[in-house]
């Protein structure tokens, strides 16, 4: 990875949802402005914050797809994430906004 871009790699659960409720929503629907959370595999060397391991949490709309030896991942830019959630943060939330 260069500068300051993050490789993630996103859950394939991106299938039908459940909501509180029980109410099935389907894969097709559309959700307005849905921030959703992903793993780091890699980081670039000026990324301050993030490590590999960490799950962040992002929009869809900044990201690029990419495809690695048959695997999909994501690139983001560090500043596209929202929050960063770590188990290195000692007697902390681990949760970073």
């Amino acid at each position: 990875m260069l500068a300051d871009r993050v490789l993630v790699s996103q859950p394939t659960g991106d299938g039908e949802r459940q909501s509180r409720s029980g109410i099935l929503i389907p894969a097709t629907a559309q959700v307005a402005k849905r921030l959703t959370w992903a793993e780091v595999v890699a980081v670039g060397p000026n990324v301050r914050s993030i490590k590999a391991g960490d799950l962040v949490l992002f929009s869809p709309e900044d990201r690029y797809e990419v495809e690695v030896q048959g695997d999909a991942y994501l690139i983001l830019r560090e500043r596209d994430i929202h929050a960063v959630a770590a188990d290195r943060i000692e007697n902390e939330t681990g949760l970073y906004l």
